[in-house]
């Protein structure tokens, strides 16, 4: 009878340390996406600002920056993490053809309210990357944890649900430039 409750026993502790790893890790996940959704909410609220300043310099490129406001505005409707996704792509490109603009009107150039809402979004971006790189490796942790034997047991029968990558990323930024193609054949 007593090796039964010591089998039992160790069971039931086992059990609990499962449980309190799989809802730490996903406390840690939905902290690091609320830390991403702020600085995101950050970044929205820089682009009109730097929107406006630029507005009065940049009168024929009326295109770029009606594409920065809508993808802007399709970022802040956004809803789940797949969709929240691809609206943040959008709007990072979008808001990187805007500044290689302003980096060409060397009025804004010399403009400091440009360059500060410039450099303040360059300052956003890099910590959205530090951001979603910690969210990633928690939601990587949490979905290896939630499926090795004999945890996913545990998180199956408890409705332990994988966690969601968020990436950034654009197919461009991966591919190598042009212009280092045609440095390398001379």
């Amino acid at each position: 009878m007593i090796p039964i409750i010591v089998v039992l026993g160790l069971l039931l502790v086992w059990l609990a340390w499962t449980w309190n790893r799989l809802v730490a890790l996903r406390a840690s996940m939905q902290a690091a996406w609320a830390s991403i959704d702020a600085l995101l909410k950050r970044r929205s609220d820089l682009i009109p600002q730097l929107v406006a300043v630029v507005r009065g310099t940049m009168d024929y490129e009326v295109t770029t920056l009606t594409e920065v406001t809508e993808a802007r505005a399709g970022a802040a409707a956004a809803d789940g993490i797949a969709e929240r996704e691809r609206a943040e792509q959008r709007l990072e490109g979008s808001v990187r053809q805007l500044i290689a603009l302003v980096e060409s009107y060397p009025a804004l150039r010399a403009n400091e309210s440009a360059l500060k809402f410039q450099q303040q979004l360059t300052e956003t971006e890099n910590d959205i990357a530090m951001a979603r790189r910690y969210y990633n490796a928690v939601v990587r942790d949490l979905n290896i944890l939630r499926e090795t034997f004999p945890t996913v047991l545990v998180a199956n029968a408890f409705g332990f649900k994988a966690g969601t990558y968020f990436e950034l990323d654009h197919d461009g930024e991966r591919a190598v430039p042009s212009g280092a193609l045609e440095r390398d054949r001379q």
